[in-house]
């Protein structure tokens, strides 16, 4: 908002590592490309490595993400799970078992707000890979519905990395997917020995390290159009940043909005009134289920959970005379 300076968000530590490994030839490269039905963006301080060769690596990196969890691909691992037969065990990739495994941890941690079986609800309200009327469904198909979500429905045996289909279950990794590719990139550029970036997929970031001006990655929050609040610009010395909100993908029926973000328990998009929730964290895998999560629980009971384990988030809600935000204490430390 014109006239407020920017809320500031620093980490709560820094790496000193960063300030002193500076080097006065290290170039600034930026790169680009589409993945998962949106776009990706990196900010790289590299040396001699070709930019043609980090933008291939991060390409297969998302590629791989692609192949093993898109609910849009007929032939990728999660498309081949829900197919599966009542009852059958699967073993998975790697990449695969630890989204599903720290899905179900984020499930039980927040009574059911995070699901990752919620794929039957998202296709049924049309938000999914399978065409369907944006109209509200019928109680009688949100039922039918429900009766195939649940996340204690499925197994998983960690030692031989395979989970168990019970059968009807529809995996889906909307609300975890982007932030682990965020993960996966991050962990390729380590590999090639790059430790100062800004990565981006879907809005999704992780930055580490400084730029070449020895300035941390600075990256206001995203918040939802007209909000009017004062921005909140954060650091990403360690840390990211994801954002779930209902303004992004939605359809309007009888003068009423029905959000993408639906609640598992009840089987309905939420009416809660937030427009946005954005968590830091320093796995982005972890901050894009725990915005989810937290956008399904509302500002109440989100804000207890955050207190709670110590999750840095922002809400953002709507009410009758305009937007208002809410910070969790481990946020709100950050500004101090």
């Amino acid at each position: 908002m014109p006239g407020h300076e920017p809320r500031i968000l620093l980490p709560a530590s820094l790496d000193a590592d960063a300030f002193y490994r500076r080097d006065p030839a290290a170039r600034l490269i930026a790169l680009s490309g589409r993945t998962m039905g949106t776009t990706w963006s990196a900010h790289l301080v590299a040396g001699t490595i070709p930019a043609e060769r980090l933008q291939a690596a991060i390409q297969a990196e998302l590629d791989q993400v692609v192949a093993e969890m898109s609910h849009w691909e007929a032939g990728s691992d999660l498309s081949r799970f829900n197919r599966a037969a009542p009852g059958s065990w699967h073993s998975l990739p790697s990449g695969f078992f630890a989204v599903l495994d720290t899905a179900l941890e984020q499930a039980g941690a927040t009574g059911g707000a995070f699901d990752p079986t919620i794929g039957a609800l998202v296709d049924l309200w049309g938000f999914g890979a399978k065409p369907a009327p944006l109209v509200p469904p019928s109680e009688a198909a949100i039922a039918a519905a429900l009766a195939r979500t649940g996340w204690k429905g499925i197994e998983i045996d960690r030692h031989a990395r395979r989970a168990r289909q019970p059968g009807g279950v529809a995996l889906d990794f909307s609300g975890i997917a982007k932030g682990y590719g965020v993960d996966r990139v991050t962990g390729c550029l380590r590999a090639h020995g790059i430790a100062d970036y800004l990565i981006e997929v879907g809005g999704e970031l992780s930055g580490a390290g400084i730029k070449t001006d020895g300035q941390p990655w600075w990256v206001d929050i995203e918040a939802p159009p007209g909000a009017g609040l004062p921005a909140t610009r954060a650091a990403l010395h360690g840390l990211s940043i994801a954002t779930s909100g209902d303004y992004r993908r939605f359809f309007d029926h009888d003068g009423r909005r029905y959000a993408h973000s639906l609640d598992p328990r009840s089987g309905r998009p939420i009416g809660n009134g937030l427009a946005s929730v954005a968590v830091l964290h320093a796995q982005c895998m972890i901050a894009d289920a725990l915005a989810t999560a937290l956008t399904v629980l509302g500002r109440e009971a989100g804000l207890a959970h955050a207190a709670q384990h110590g999750i840095a988030a922002l809400f953002v809600e709507r009410t009758t005379s305009g937007f208002s935000e809410s910070l969790s204490p481990a946020l709100a430390a950050m500004a101090d």
